[in-house]
């Protein structure tokens, strides 16, 4: 039976998606024989009320040299780091020279904003060719894996911070005990961990389990997250939930009895025992409504196909991947994956092996019908694509339902 991460309580897995490759592990055909695969559980710590992963790939088979996603492929993510940033200098940053972190700072979207306002920042970022990209643009960066003696080398060097930032990153680190006590040890007295991650209440109201891949190891909600910054003398003071990714939430973390704490924190709390976020059966409900989901979503590119239908993948995103995999959706039912990554342009898609290719072959040749892997971002695509729907093109989703856009 699996230990719990931040508990040590042991825990049943609610669901198992099967064998799963690297999520963001796109490859080409000489690399099929050798392509590493895991089984991809997840399961709910009762004491703790976290939702993690039973086991995680080792993080350099994730986070390396030819890492596939850019922060900055998207304008809406960049817009929305921007008013991330504006919102830090302007309620956190109240020092006469004050200091950022950012962990896992990507190509330095937001980052750009404070070394912009000559904000004095740092970035750790493990994933090489992300991070040179942001020492290109001039942000400082230190290509590593955070924790705890990190974080006390960075005090030696820089000093303490006055505002440690994450978007996307925290949930993917499986020894948060170190994460936790290394911001306890880097953060002033003053100051406060920002971060947001996919929230676990919008997973569980919309079955998105798309967001269930090797990267996430943590699927978070108020009360877990409070569970562990407890242990460090941490408490949350915010939360703010934020329309990004599917559904996130932002939490606002600060040292015990140093600041206010917002009404926010213990309405989400409440709303979360509303939702079942600390029952078992709750997650056993999610289980069923999966497995609906996936004989839905076959039943329906099945029929499309044996009409004779067009379908392609519209963005190739490590989502994607646990859809394709768990699915056993195949090249047979999804002709490629269109995607404006050139590093991801010509290979194939992680186990399932379909193709991926660049965006000039789907708007060259539209199919009839385009699998919107990016739901995500479905307001930012469907503007761009309107020519697509006025050619005759469909969209099919599978969040919060399967069904095809008229």
């Amino acid at each position: 039976m699996p230990q719990c991460l931040i508990c040590q309580a042991q825990f049943e897995p609610f669901i198992s998606f099967g064998k799963m490759p690297i999520a963001n592990g796109f490859l080409s055909a000489d690399q099929f024989t050798d392509e590493y695969f895991f089984e991809l559980k997840a399961g709910f710590c009762q004491n703790c009320n976290m939702v993690q992963l039973t086991e995680q790939p080792d993080r350099e088979m994730m986070f390396h040299q030819d890492y596939a996603f850019f922060s900055s492929t998207s304008t809406r993510m960049g817009i929305h780091f921007r008013q991330f940033a504006e919102l830090v200098i302007k309620d956190y940053l109240k020092s006469s020279d004050p200091f950022v972190v950012e962990l896992g700072s990507n190509d330095g979207i937001m980052l750009q904003n404070f070394a912009g306002a000559g904000i004095r920042h740092l970035g750790i970022e493990p994933s090489a060719n992300v991070a040179q990209v942001a020492i290109e643009k001039g942000i400082a960066t230190i290509c590593e894996f955070f924790d705890e003696a990190l974080a006390k080398r960075i005090v030696q060097e820089h000093g303490q911070a006055d505002a440690i930032l994450a978007a996307n990153v925290m949930c993917h680190i499986p020894y948060l005990h170190s994460v936790a006590a290394g911001i306890r040890a880097l953060l002033k007295p003053d100051g406060v961990l920002i971060f947001e991650d996919p929230y676990l209440g919008d997973i569980v109201e919309k079955t998105s389990y798309d967001q269930i891949y090797d990267e996430h190891a943590f699927y978070f909600s108020a009360a877990s997250i409070s569970y562990l910054f407890q242990q460090y003398g941490m408490e949350v003071i915010d939360v703010m939930p934020q329309n990004v990714h599917g559904g996130s939430m932002r939490y606002v973390i600060a040292h015990k009895a140093k600041k206010r704490i917002s009404p926010a924190v213990a309405a989400q709390r409440s709303k979360e025992k509303q939702l079942g976020l600390d029952r078992r059966q709750t997650f056993e409900q999610l289980r069923r409504n999966i497995e609906s989901c996936r004989r839905e979503l076959m039943e329906l590119l099945t029929r499309l196909r044996e009409h004779r239908k067009r379908i392609v993948g519209y963005a190739a995103t490590s989502k994607s991947t646990t859809v394709t995999n768990y699915c056993e959706i195949t090249a047979d039912l999804v002709e490629f994956i269109s995607d404006t990554t050139p590093i991801k342009q010509g290979k194939y898609s992680p186990g399932t092996h379909i193709p991926v290719r660049p965006y000039h072959e789907f708007a060259d040749n539209f199919p009839d019908y385009a699998l919107l892997f990016g739901w995500n971002h479905a307001k930012e695509i469907f503007a761009k694509e309107q020519e697509f729907t006025k050619a005759g093109g469909k969209w099919i989703v599978y969040v919060p339902k399967v069904k095809v856009l008229e």
